[in-house]
Order: structure tokens, then C-alpha cells, then sequence
């Protein structure tokens, strides 16, 4: 039976990171400004993964199984959520802020896991482990401390 999202929850944009170019280092950031392409200033714009998603619980999850102890910017994903369960939310519509991002898929995490943390990668394969990725469809600036909740179906 496919997971169904906790369409109830809310939570709080804990970090965001920028991307300066592909394969490049991760930039913490406090705010970003989302446009119809994605993040301005990241690498990656355009299409439907113009933004990756992270759950907080989910990280220190995969890092208590493999005792491990990596800054989540590792995964490379642009902001990390807390409290809000991304798992089989594939077309819903996650607010945060006054930003609206439809959620397009699951993120399946590459051999660059495997680097940072042997076993990772597998750890991460199932039930939505690598997080999600999604297209902006109203945008604005995102902070962390924003408020994140499930909108409606897109």
C-alpha cells in the first residue's frame, strides 16, 4: 500500500542551501528567492526538479542507522523541513512562506551518497528516504523559520 501524506502537518523551514554550480558546494543560506524556474542563484533551474526537499527526522534517521554524523547539506537537496512528512506526497502543494512548490516526485539518492557515508545511499533508497523535488508555482522568498504546511492538490 503506497504511503499517504499527513496532509494535516505543519512544520518550520529548518535550511536552505544553494547550489553554485553542478557537482558544486552546498551554500547555507537564511532566505532565498523562488522564482518560475526554481531557486535564483542555483545551478539547477528549470524543469520539475527545480527545488529538492529534505525531512530533519529523516536525516538524524538515516544517521543513527549508520552512526554516522553528517551535516545534511551532504545530501545536496535545497531545504530541509521539519515536521512535515514529505513521503508519497508526489502532487501535492507544499507552502512555505507565502511560496507555493508542487511536489513532482521522490528524490532517489545517487553514488555521491555513497561518498560521503558508505551505506548511505541505500539507507536513503526506500519510502522516500532521499526526500522529494518539486516545481515553484508561486513564487517569492523563502527564510528559514518559515512556516511549511500541505496546501492542496496540484
Amino acid at each position: 500500500m503506497p504511503n499517504v501524506p499527513d496532509t494535516t502537518s505543519t512544520g518550520v523551514l529548518a535550511s536552505i542551501w544553494i547550489k553554485r554550480a553542478k557537482l558544486g558546494p552546498m551554500d547555507a543560506v537564511t532566505e532565498a528567492v523562488l522564482d518560475e524556474k526554481g531557486i535564483v542563484g542555483n545551478a539547477d533551474r528549470g524543469g520539475q526538479r527545480q527545488v529538492t526537499l529534505l525531512e530533519a527526522e529523516v536525516w538524524a534517521k538515516h544517521m543513527s542507522a549508520l552512526d554516522g554524523a553528517l551535516d545534511p547539506a551532504r545530501r545536496r537537496a535545497n531545504v530541509m523541513l521539519q515536521g512535515c512528512q514529505l513521503a508519497g506526497a508526489r502532487g501535492r502543494i507544499l507552502r512555505i512562506g507565502d511560496c507555493r512548490i508542487a511536489i513532482r516526485g521522490e528524490t532517489k539518492p545517487c553514488e555521491r551518497m555513497d561518498e560521503a557515508l558508505p551505506g548511505l545511499r541505500a539507507e536513503m533508497f526506500p519510502n522516500w528516504g532521499g526526500g522529494a523535488f518539486g516545481q515553484v508555482i508561486e513564487g517569492g522568498t523563502i527564510r528559514v523559520g518559515d512556516v511549511v504546511s500541505w496546501d492542496d492538490v496540484a
